[in-house]
């Protein structure tokens, strides 16, 4: 009679192994943020038991506050979603499987601990172009004498912080070349420093020059450390 118990538990215990699903996480490691849509492509595989039909079988995003129902292809191998989220520099991300058998709903999570998905910043301005064919201006307008020139700015925007400081800025020759170190030097800054960039928004750093034709190369430094420095080349000429 024992050896009639253990054949039946044999097939049982075969019967609940071939009841699981396993999944396979394939999103990037890291996207460029896009503040604009603000939604990333989140996808995993799922490979399925003998026992397990594709219809029982749902997958989620989970990450935050978020469970984001993800859409399967037509065998039910590959899933897909977006995932929402601004003003962050990363974001985690697990995925939740739900599947239905015959007397119960099993649940799985992977991985055990979330899994960080990073968001670069989007590349700053690397030229900019300040016309100078209008009549030169007071750069102090507070002033009843004293320097005139052209002015305008560069706008920096970023997307996966809060806030971002613009700690300072400085205007360097564009080469060694003593051409462009005299041609960088009638470039003068007249933005105050910290300058407070919001998430999303453009913060404009001024700059004015006191010859129509100036060019060189605006540093600016942040607190942001995938952005700690950038450099504009800047050129004032008439269009």
């Amino acid at each position: 009679m024992c050896k009639h118990i253990r054949l039946v538990w044999v097939p049982l215990a075969l019967l609940l192994g071939a009841c699981d699903v396993q999944i396979h996480d394939t999103t990037p490691a890291e996207f460029q943020a896009n503040h604009d849509i603000g939604m990333y492509e989140v996808s995993a595989t799922i490979t399925r038991d003998a026992m397990v039909t594709p219809g029982s079988v749902y997958l989620f995003a989970i990450g935050g506050n978020q469970k984001i129902n993800l859409t399967a292809n037509g065998d039910g191998s590959e899933w897909h979603g977006l995932y929402q989220v601004r003003c962050v520099d990363s974001f985690p991300l697990q995925f939740l499987a739900e599947w239905r058998m015959t007397f119960n709903v099993n649940h799985k999570l992977a991985p055990p601990d979330p899994r960080m998905i990073k968001l670069t910043e989007p590349p700053q301005p690397r030229e900019a172009s300040i016309d100078t064919s209008a009549k030169k201006v007071k750069l102090d307008p507070n002033a009843k004498k004293g320097e005139e020139g052209w002015t305008g700015g560069v706008q920096y925007r970023f997307v996966t912080r809060p806030t971002v400081q613009i700690t300072g800025a400085h205007i360097e020759p564009s080469s060694g070349d003593p051409a462009d170190a005299a041609a960088a030097k009638s470039i003068r800054l007249l933005t105050n420093f910290p300058l407070a960039a919001t998430c999303g928004d453009r913060a404009e750093v001024r700059l004015a020059s006191t010859q129509p034709r100036a060019h060189g190369t605006l540093v600016i430094d942040t607190d942001h450390p995938q952005v700690p420095h950038w450099q504009t080349k800047v050129d004032f000429a008439p269009k």
